[in-house]
């Protein structure tokens, strides 16, 4: 047994024993995870003990993981206490979903980055769904996520806080040869009878699945059926694009070869946009991030409704805008529990 063991190695044990996942223990460190697993055989070696059994499709703590875990725990929180008591520890980043590097989280986060001092990092996380940051908001596993507040259930949201951004108009992502392709903005009803991928069988993207549902409903647009989540753009693009699919989108969405993105009209189908975070988070910034998208969303009219807008009641309720938009006749047919 070793004298004494780097604590950065045990953080980087804990963090994978709590995540069993290397990669996500990897984003929750801020670290490669090629250097993840180097500190993780450092400690394994140091210790004469293996601490994981790893496959190609879990993770798990071995006996002496299982032992060695609470021990680890203990060290790091007097390693901690030790650092707080002699000197001020520097602001920890805050962490920030935005889903893809294109649209609306992006620009207010690359904005709200000029905005603090060096010293206060925001560090951007690239996964879509705020269904599935929700649960990584409420344990402080993220800090700010964006995404359809309304979507979320009540229990949920009791332990959120959030502030409407934008209400994106909807677009299509069709083939480049598609008989709507050449239009410069659809109609929905030019849809009917049209199959449309939005995300349906991706647990964590729940919220833009049951939105897509309700705009279908009784137009004659059918949902793609389920399929496995689809992490990062070039997947997305490679899957997309093998399968044939017309994707439901927003106006601004990742470039796909070959595929062409349409603005939808007639109605126009609105996305509504929050920033959510934890309640009760305290940190600088988040205050430059809620600044900057105040500041966007005024100087872009992010909050207008075009003529014709659509959204469900209750998301126009979230958004602010009740009353301002049409959540059409077909609506009731596709709201769960009626």
């Amino acid at each position: 047994m070793p004298s004494a063991i780097d604590p950065r190695l045990l953080r980087a044990f804990v963090a994978v024993a709590e995540e069993l996942h290397f990669t996500r223990a990897a984003g929750r460190l801020y670290v490669a995870q090629q250097a993840l697993s180097r500190d993780i055989r450092r400690l394994e070696r140091e210790l004469g003990a293996t601490l994981f059994v790893r496959t190609t499709r879990q993770v798990a703590l071995t006996v002496d993981g299982e032992r060695l875990l609470p021990y680890a725990r203990r060290v790091l929180t007097a390693h901690e206490e030790l650092a707080a008591a002699f000197g001020p520890a520097p602001e920890r980043p805050l962490l920030v979903d935005v889903g893809v590097p294109i649209g609306t989280a992006h620009r207010v986060l690359e904005e709200a980055r000029g905005r603090v001092p060096d010293s206060c990092e925001l560090v951007a996380r690239f996964h879509s769904g705020l269904t599935g940051a929700a649960a990584e908001l409420a344990d402080g596993r993220l800090d700010v996520s964006f995404g359809r507040y309304a979507g979320l259930p009540p229990a949920v949201r009791a332990g959120l806080e959030h502030q409407p951004v934008r209400l994106e108009p909807m677009a299509v992502l069709l083939r480049a040869d598609h008989p709507l392709a050449g239009a410069c903005a659809v109609r929905l009803a030019e849809l009917a009878g049209e199959t449309l991928y939005a995300a349906a069988g991706n647990p964590q993207t729940a919220e833009w699945t049951e939105l897509a549902a309700r705009l279908f409903a009784g137009r004659g647009i059918a949902m793609a059926e389920p399929f496995p989540e689809i992490e990062g753009s070039q997947e997305f693009v490679r899957v997309v694009r093998k399968r044939g699919w017309s994707v439901l989108a927003s106006v601004e969405f990742i470039d796909v070869p070959g595929m062409v993105l349409r603005p939808l009209v007639d109605p126009v189908p609105l996305s509504p946009v929050s920033m959510v975070w934890r309640r009760g988070l305290r940190h600088p910034g988040l205050g430059a991030l809620r600044a900057v998208a105040g500041e966007l969303a005024r100087r872009g009219g992010w909050l207008s409704v075009p003529s014709g807008g659509w959204l469900p009641p209750e998301d126009a309720r979230v958004m602010g805008v009740a009353g301002a938009v049409s959540s059409g006749p077909r609506d009731a047919e596709a709201a769960p529990g009626r």
